[in-house]
């Protein structure tokens, strides 16, 4: 069994540092904005988005803000920690001789974080942000990575927190589970799995 995983919000919880730096980069140009609602936005659709709609909001550049953002976003990420159970879930897959594989758009800070809490050597490969594939829910990363390890397609999955996750998945022809913790998402993706915690998720996959 071979699992892909996505990394903001499914591995490491990032969104505690990337709304900090949101609220900040608004604040730097003059505007108050709800956490709350921006992380909602993250969640449910995406970081470009909620820049996008803050910045039309109250007539800012959005590339300018995102630029903001990332400034104040980059030295911070190191704050960020893996979801539970995260660590014991790529143990079983290789324990059982399946492969853990990586997608980010994030470069070596992603890397940097897995090494960090000990878990860089559960996976097998990674595609970051430097090899400059589309974004999900196009299917280009995940094909990649399966055609480059011979991935048995009928046992694998893709986990994820959004329904692009789960959408790419599909398109790749792989399974998909929706790791859903505060039960946000408004699901059309249908997935095969949904949850809010890793531990039903290393259950699943254990049948």
């Amino acid at each position: 069994m071979d699992i892909f995983y996505d990394f903001d919000g499914t591995l490491f919880n990032t969104y505690p540092v990337m709304v900090a730096a949101f609220v900040d980069a608004a604040q730097q140009a003059g505007v108050t904005v709800n956490p709350q609602l921006v992380y909602e936005q993250m969640r449910q659709h995406s970081l470009g988005f909620a820049i996008k709609t803050t910045a039309k909001a109250n007539g800012l550049d959005a590339n300018q803000f995102k630029r903001v953002f990332r400034e104040i976003e980059t030295p911070r990420l190191i704050e960020a920690q893996p979801f539970s159970d995260v660590k014991e879930l790529l143990a079983q897959i290789t324990a059982q001789g399946g492969h853990n594989f990586l997608l980010t758009h994030r470069n070596q800070a992603a890397i940097d974080l897995l090494q960090k809490y000990g878990l860089r050597d559960y996976f097998t490969d990674f595609v970051t942000g430097d090899q400059d594939f589309p974004r999900k829910p196009n299917p280009a990363s995940l094909n990649y990575l399966i055609t480059k390890h011979h991935v048995n397609q009928k046992a694998a999955y893709m986990i994820g927190d959004r329904n692009l996750d789960i959408d790419a998945a599909h398109h790749a022809a792989i399974k998909g589970i929706l790791f859903d913790p505060d039960q946000l998402i408004d699901v059309t993706s249908a997935p095969e799995f949904t949850t809010t915690n890793f531990a039903a998720i290393r259950d699943y996959l254990a049948k």
